[in-house]
């Protein structure tokens, strides 16, 4: 194992031997905007206390030029094995004091600290992003979260540069007639994967958030930055009042107040995710600056974006989870708290957003052979990369809002601060929060604990009936579990029929305790209410109707929901238009449930959604769009993976002409539209060469004036359509050279990218292949990741089968030369894709993944979380291949 690779055991052994004080911390970015300039100078002075006469630091990057310990120089030789340094004649028991002077390494991965040059106006910016274990890559440090120290920051920066971190600025000092060198304020404990370093020439407002009372006036200063080309799309009075709203909430919730001085916000450019914790200096995704008009439901989720990050700011940076094991800690709790909050700053619809795609997404994650609990086994630091997943965010979330219901409000936030109080600056452990939500709810939690967190997977949940012997409407829920635990459920199952606008509507629902297989379901009394009264009809032709039974009705519990055929029936024909949103949400994630395990043919699925997708009724124009991005997304993924090829290229044209009169029915100006108008752009680039010239004129017609009432064009929906038409073969460069020059911005640097790979040539796709393949990488993170987007245009799969043999020959190859946030992209990105299949043919014997295991089997010493990666294509291959072979099996059924 590379010692890049730092496993628990050995970080458990550190943390007994170490205990250490403060880091001082100098990086020299005076020459960073010069390009040729690859590394940077950092110097680190750490102040620690050592039980033992050797230590491991770690520090990833050019060049180590002088180590010195307790005031003395260190032979090089041998010292530094370019991941860690292993220093020997520490000074036991006592405080020793080590400095390392070395050049780090600028980065293009997102990882470190990332170099980016605006095309705009060719300013260059840097940021750090730093976790799991990427702290390293800047300054010499023990690379492990319950290590926390002070940390002092001086940056040495280009005059004319901003300079934001942790904390305020204590000090400048010029550097000759060029730089500056800033040095900031000391922060609270901290662990190293926290800190936060962004400069360049940013453009920034301020304002203030106070909270004042008789014994602890509080005044927090608030920032927002982004690059000075964005400067116009910075909408600070609406993120502002979200920060104030969210700081108002948890102030009041976790009792402990606000602890890390400011609160900046800087939106980076090229960002691997959507944001990150850095106490006093939260990084976003630039893309929540909107260049073109966003829906609500994108507002919705900055704002849930936001709120996550600022929950941090107490689960996971004042208390930290002591190992990547309880990662779960810092990010199950957000993803609750940053969804609870959400309604509290406006947005009613959250937990529908939850409902209809987060858990989806751990659901996604919970079915696949790597499933693991929420609070998970991880070994090393590569482990701990491959666990911020849907289950560590969204099933850890589901399972916390179950916790809250079973403890209760005021007794879990009670146990919060308890929490809080007894690990404040500190880090902790699951046993930790269990003690404290023990003391305040009175409940014993570790079976609760045991059951919901320490075990894998997801139940499903199908009502069946009628119970034998029982009159109509009195039913059996029944439950299937992926293994021996029976984790207990709190339910509700809802009835719900056609009022009198024909909108699905519930008229019963019966909660219970679900703790063994199944239960009995009582939905007999009255389901009509007066109807059933006076002469009405009998009870028994409710159960005659078209009707929906929804298992885990207002979501209630963490599980997957299967429909029985009459409800699945009445869901196709209706689900769109269910008055409640929420059951609405649930319903098409049954369905979809349904085409991924091979009950539900995707066609049926692309029909529904095409013809009711979204609210078809304005009682709440406000959730209309809620869920459908979501259903856009699937009905892509339907028609690219589960259906057989034969079908493909028709229901493709299905989709973008299902979109396309769906996007003319839509209310001019509305969130529908918009939504059905990139509907329209991402499957017109899909369509089969019979239909391109037509959906083409389509596209064209879409973007171009006078173009639809209503509907704005921005660069989002332009470009997306240029990208289509590039797939179709119906833009040239010239054109594509014309509209970057138009919008030379870094987005649309991206999607000209994404166009040039996108278009159907087998010579086009070997270039992009041999480029992606290039160490050291010539492209970006966004780069690679545009051009993997047009790679892997799902209609084209017939062109990308000659590099089959090329990609299972240079996995490992690929594993080693990049870093591993780029080499798990073009391992997943590029894995080969399931065209043909045979329907005889048992799924795991289909080329894919029989080469797959076939590599697997002969490669047992490849590193495990590449091996993870290949485990989960391959498993959604095989998932595809029974997809495709349920749908064969019934068209020969038809046949026949």
């Amino acid at each position: 194992m590379s010692s890049a690779n730092l496993t628990r055991a050995e970080a458990e052994q550190r943390s007994a031997d170490i205990e250490v004080h403060a880091y001082d911390i100098d990086l020299d970015l005076a020459v960073a905007p010069d390009p040729g300039a690859t590394g940077f100078a950092s110097t680190t002075t750490i102040t620690f206390l050592s039980a033992g006469e050797d230590v491991r630091l770690d520090f990833i990057g050019e060049a180590v030029l002088a180590v010195m310990v307790n005031g003395q120089d260190r032979d090089l030789d041998g010292l530094w094995d370019g991941s860690a340094l292993h220093l020997t004649g520490l000074l036991p028991n006592r405080t020793n004091r080590v400095q390392v002077r070395a050049i780090a390494a600028y980065s293009r991965t997102g990882q470190g600290l990332h170099r980016f040059v605006d095309p705009v106006d060719g300013e260059t910016y840097v940021y750090s992003h730093l976790e799991p274990a990427d702290a390293r890559r800047v300054f010499a440090t023990f690379e492990q979260p319950d290590l926390k120290a002070s940390m002092i920051l001086h940056v040495t920066a280009p005059v004319g540069w901003s300079v934001v971190a942790n904390q305020e600025v204590g000090s400048q000092v010029p550097v000759g007639d060029t730089a500056l060198r800033t040095t900031f304020h000391p922060t609270p404990p901290l662990s190293t994967y926290l800190v936060a370093v962004c400069a360049g020439p940013w453009h920034h407002v301020h304002d203030l958030w106070s909270q004042r009372s008789e014994t602890s006036p509080l005044e927090v200063p608030l920032g927002l930055w982004c690059r000075a080309s964005l400067a116009e799309y910075l909408d600070a009075e609406e993120l502002f009042a979200t920060t104030r709203k969210g700081l108002d909430l948890f102030h009041d919730l976790f009792g402990f107040p606000y602890p890390w001085g400011k609160y900046d916000q800087l939106f980076a450019p090229e960002y691997n995710i959507g944001a990150m914790e850095n106490p006093g200096c939260i990084t976003f995704n630039e893309k929540y600056l909107f260049t073109s008009r966003p829906t609500r439901q994108e507002l919705a989720q900055r704002a849930g974006t936001i709120l996550h990050e600022m929950s941090h700011l107490w689960f996971g940076d004042l208390v930290t989870p002591a190992w990547w094991d309880d990662l779960w800690l810092k990010e199950s709790f957000a993803e609750y708290m940053g969804t609870r909050a959400e309604r509290e700053v406006g947005f009613d619809e959250a937990w529908v957003a939850f409902a209809g795609a987060r858990k989806e997404w751990a659901a996604s994650a919970d079915l696949m052979p790597t499933t693991h609990p929420i609070a998970a086994d991880i070994p090393d630091l590569e482990a701990a990369r491959q666990n911020f997943d849907g289950i560590t965010y969204a099933k850890g979330a589901a399972v916390l809002r179950q916790l809250v219901a079973y403890v209760g409000e005021d007794a879990f936030f009670a146990g919060a601060r308890l929490y809080f109080t007894r690990h404040a600056f500190g880090s902790a452990q699951l046993v930790d929060l269990l003690d404290a939500l023990e003391a305040t709810s009175g409940r014993n939690l570790r079976a609760w604990a045991e059951q919901w967190l320490q075990t894998a997977g997801v139940d499903e949940l199908e009502v069946v009936g009628p119970e034998p012997g029982a009159g109509p409407g009195v039913l059996r829920l029944e439950r299937t579990s992926p293994d021996a635990a029976r984790r207990p459920h709190r339910i509700a199952v809802g009835l719900y029929l056609p009022d009198g606008d024909g909108h699905l509507a519930r008229v019963r629902r019966s909660e219970l305790d679900l703790s063994g297989d199944g239960a009995v379901v009582d939905l007999s009394l009255d389901p009509l209410g007066a109807e059933l009264r006076g002469g009405g009809p009998a009870a028994a032709d409710v159960w005659a109707r078209p009707h929906l039974l929804l298992p885990n009705d207002d979501d209630l519990t963490y599980a997957l929901t299967r429909l029985d055929p009459t409800s699945r029936a009445t869901a196709l024909a209706g689900a769109g238009g269910m008055v409640d949103p929420l059951a609405q949400a649930q319903v098409w994630s049954a369905l979809w449930n349904d085409v991924r395990e091979a009950r539900l043919p995707a066609a049926a699925y692309l029909r529904a959604v095409l013809d009711h997708g979204g609210r078809l009724d304005s009682r709440d124009e406000e959730s209309a769009t809620t869920v459908l991005p979501r259903l856009v997304a699937c009905v892509g993924t339907g028609i690219a993976d589960y259906l057989p090829e034969v079908l493909r290229a028709p229901a493709w044209a299905d989709a973008f002409d299902g979109a396309w009169r769906r996007l003319g029915a839509a209310r001019p100006g509305s969130d529908q539209q918009l939504a059905w108008a990139r509907a329209v752009v991402r499957f017109g680039g899909q369509v089969g060469s019979a239909d391109a010239d037509v959906v083409a004129a389509g596209l064209r017609s879409l973007v171009q004036e006078p173009g639809l009432a209503g509907l704005e064009v921005g660069p989002e929906l332009r470009w997306g359509a240029l990208v289509a038409l590039a797939a179709l073969d119906r833009v040239d460069d010239e054109e594509l050279d014309r509209a970057l020059a138009a919008d030379p911005t870094a987005a649309a640097r991206a999607h000209r990218l994404t166009a040039r790979v996108a278009r159907p040539g087998i010579e086009t796709k070997q270039w992009a292949w041999d480029e992606l393949h290039r160490s050291p990488a010539v492209w970006s993170n966004e780069e690679i990741s545009a051009a993997l987007a047009g790679f892997a245009v799902a209609s084209q799969r017939e062109l990308l089968t000659g590099f089959t043999p090329g990609y299972w020959a240079g996995l490992e190859q690929v594993w080693g030369r990049f870093p591993n946030e780029i080499a798990a992209r073009l391992v997943s990105g590029l894995f080969p894709a399931v065209n043909e299949v045979d329907p005889d043919r048992p799924a795991a014997e289909h080329e894919v993944p029989a080469a797959a295991r076939d590599w697997l089997a002969t490669r047992s010493a490849a590193p495990a979380a590449l091996r993870r990666l290949v485990v989960e294509q391959a498993d959604a291959a095989e998932r595809a291949i029974r997809a495709q072979q349920g749908v064969l099996a019934l068209l020969a059924g038809e046949k026949g």
